[in-house]
C-alpha cells in the first residue's frame, strides 16, 4: 500500500510593487464560513488603529495556516530561541530584577500578615 503524494509546493511569485507593512496589532473576527483578519498598525499616542489589511480565510483555510504558523513559531526557537511575552517570568527577569524597596509600614506599625 502506498501513501498519497502531495502536490509539490507551489513557487510564490512577488511582484515589483508590492509592499511590506508593519503590523503590531490584529481584530480577528468570524461568521459560519469566514475567518476575517484586519491587520493594523498602532503608534503610541493613537487612539484608532489604522486597518492596513484584510485577509479573509475559509475555516480550513485558517485551520491550515494556523498549523503552519506554529510549525514556523517551533522552527524560529529551536533556531533562536524562547519567545517571551511580556509578562512571562523567566529565570533571568527574576536574576536581573531591579531591587524592590522595602515596604512602608502602616500606621500602626509593621502590617502583620494576615491569618
Amino acid at each position: 500500500m502506498t501513501s498519497p503524494q502531495r502536490p509539490p509546493a507551489p513557487n510564490f511569485e512577488l511582484q515589483d510593487g508590492v509592499e511590506s507593512i508593519y503590523i503590531n496589532l490584529v481584530r480577528i473576527s468570524h461568521s459560519a464560513t469566514e475567518l476575517v483578519m484586519d491587520f493594523a498598525s498602532m503608534l503610541p499616542g493613537q487612539t484608532n488603529p489604522r486597518v492596513l489589511s484584510r485577509i479573509l480565510m475559509s475555516p480550513i483555510g485558517a485551520k491550515l495556516f494556523y498549523r503552519a504558523l506554529g510549525e514556523n513559531l517551533a522552527r524560529y526557537e529551536a533556531t533562536f530561541g524562547e519567545i517571551y511575552l511580556p509578562g512571562d517570568v523567566t529565570l533571568a527577569t527574576e536574576l536581573f530584577r531591579p531591587p524592590q524597596p522595602p515596604e512602608a509600614p502602616g500606621p500602626n506599625g509593621p502590617s502583620a500578615p494576615l491569618k
